[in-house]
């Protein structure tokens, strides 16, 4: 194994972790969920853009037409389907619990495979498939004690499916500017126009749009440099070096340092089914890997495309 896809292994499970305090951050945030959502592409932006402007290393590999017009695109979408993920996953958090928001949102690895195979042409075998059904079934057992079934939580529980879809379809859309494009300008472009296709919804929401303290603030600006700047750049990062469907099940790590942030912080006690789950989990994503090799990632399709155009 090669050191760029030991560095993209560590890079997508540490993103996973910072983007596991989100939940903490839209809980104590003093705003609205969807205000939240845009406060949190927003305030990234400055240091997002301060990156992109300071690396001029990583300027667009492609340089011709169609493919500019492909990678502009593809940001675009990211950016697109990243605004429905933060709309309708903080819309979860505060419609059911944390639990079924999690579980829900963790399907994600069900969308991107299909889409993988259509667009990408990526192909998985029965050990890739089997250790994604293991981590998906440790997430159930991990949240399992927290689910609910109430009629009051659907609105909450639809939005967390939902929220997968657009977290596949953003997976996606960065794995094929990633072929092209440095992190930082993705990350910035994209979070831009994350941040444009959420005002106007959070204005429009009726929520409490601005936090009515410095402690609100700060806590805004723990969401967005945490999870937005720090969580997303690495998974960004991670998805040049390692393909899209087991980059999906690689972050159903995220729960799992959910589960641990809960009991760390809100003193939410963790019982044996759930520490199985865990471990499920973990072997999950240990299968998947394996079961991925062979499988291209962003690098290997940008290489490809090159030795196949003479460029």
């Amino acid at each position: 194994m090669n050191k760029p896809h030991w560095l993209a292994l560590i890079a997508l499970f540490a993103g996973a972790s910072a983007v596991a305090a989100s939940p903490l951050f839209v809980r104590w945030s003093e705003t609205g969920p969807t205000p939240a959502a845009f406060w949190r592409a927003g305030l990234a932006l400055p240091a997002l853009w301060l990156w992109a402007l300071a690396d001029r290393t990583h300027a667009a590999i492609a340089a011709k037409v169609e493919s500019a017009g492909v990678l502009r695109k593809s940001i675009a979408l990211a950016g697109f389907f990243f605004a429905g993920d933060l709309i309708f996953w903080h819309g979860s958090i505060m419609h059911t619990s944390i639990a079924n928001a999690t579980f829900l949102a963790t399907c994600a690895p069900l969308f991107v495979v299909p889409a993988a195979w259509l667009i990408l042409k990526v192909r998985t075998g029965a050990l890739f498939l089997a250790g994604m059904l293991c981590a998906l079934i440790g997430v159930a057992l991990l949240v399992g004690p927290n689910l609910h079934a109430r009629t009051s939580a659907l609105t909450g529980d639809l939005m967390g499916l939902i929220t997968a879809m657009f977290f596949a379809s953003y997976l996606i859309a960065v794995s094929r500017a990633r072929a092209h494009l440095g992190t930082a300008r993705i990350m910035a472009w994209s979070t831009t126009v994350t941040a444009l296709c959420i005002l106007p919804v959070a204005l429009a929401s009726g929520e409490q749009f601005f936090p009515s303290s410095a402690h609100g603030w700060w806590v805004l600006i723990g969401l967005a440099l945490l999870p937005q700047v720090v969580g997303q750049s690495l998974i960004a990062y991670a998805l040049a070096h390692l393909p899209p469907t087991f980059s999906s099940v690689g972050l159903l790590l995220e729960p799992v340092v959910a589960v641990l942030l809960a009991w760390l912080l809100l003193q939410e006690h963790m019982n044996g089914l759930q520490l199985a789950g865990a471990g499920a989990v973990l072997a999950g994503i240990f299968l998947a890997h394996r079961g991925s090799r062979g499988q291209p990632a962003a690098a290997a399709r940008r290489r490809h495309g090159r030795a196949s155009t003479g460029g």
